[in-house]
């Protein structure tokens, strides 16, 4: 087992970690596979965003909207930050299978070591994925993980949101979402955020403040496409 492996660990979970990552990690993509998308908006901007910066890019969405960006993104080989706990043990090798790369930390745990290590791999050309308000929110305020992450890699900061037609709603913090199979999906790149590199105090709050606006308008546009806004915390949304 790697080094870095929570201490939380079970006697079993040295099993259970060969058996259930890859088979997660199959499941996930024959399901995401089955589904369609049927519009991408917002790729173009984006694609000249990132052309500058040689292909430097931090990636976020909602931790709800997590699941369909499994297969989204994983043949990209983003690099994430994923918690150090028992679950994101598990986390990391479903990652890992599909494609992702992963530096353990979070902001309760290793956080700040662990961002200063994407920044830096970043500096060696991987590209960066945040989740906004993870791994346990409040759901739909962004961060400053991601802001700070893009500002001192010097790359744009690029919000991508997905809905779907069908989902399945997981009575979750985030009511997490699935889409369910043969769904369609609309995918939506918002414009790109360029981080001033001095910016501190209220310009990178202001930032940040943005962030959170163009995600929570990008997560509306995707599910209006179909014609329903999804709910995202429990009781009323």
């Amino acid at each position: 087992m790697p080094a870095h492996s929570p201490d939380s660990l079970r006697w079993y979970d040295a099993v259970l970690l060969r058996v259930i990552p890859p088979v997660a990690a199959l499941l996930i993509k024959v399901l995401m596979l089955s589904c369609r998308v049927v519009r991408i908006e917002g790729l173009e901007q984006t694609r000249e965003a990132v052309s500058r910066t040689r292909g430097g890019a931090v990636y976020a969405t909602w931790h709800q909207r997590m699941s369909y960006h499994f297969h989204h993104f994983g043949a990209r080989h983003v690099t994430m930050m994923i918690s150090r706990s028992r679950d994101g043990e598990y986390a990391a090798r479903v990652a890992r299978w599909l494609g992702f790369r992963d530096v353990r930390g979070s902001s309760t745990r290793g956080g700040g070591r662990a961002l200063r290590e994407i920044i830096e791999r970043m500096g060696q050309g991987e590209i960066g994925g945040m989740l906004a308000d993870g791994p346990q929110g409040p759901p739909r305020q962004a961060k400053m993980g991601s802001v700070i992450m893009a500002r001192d890699a010097g790359v744009p900061l690029v919000p991508v949101l997905w809905g779907a037609d069908r989902c399945w709603v997981f009575n979750s913090w985030d009511r997490y979402l699935v889409p369910k199979p043969f769904a369609r999906v609309a995918i939506l790149y918002e414009e790109p955020i360029l981080i001033p590199p001095d910016a501190e105090g209220e310009p990178l709050e202001a930032c940040r403040a943005l962030f959170e606006d163009r995600l929570n308008r990008g997560t509306r546009w995707c599910d209006e496409q179909f014609g329903e806004i999804r709910p995202w915390r429990k009781g009323p949304s």
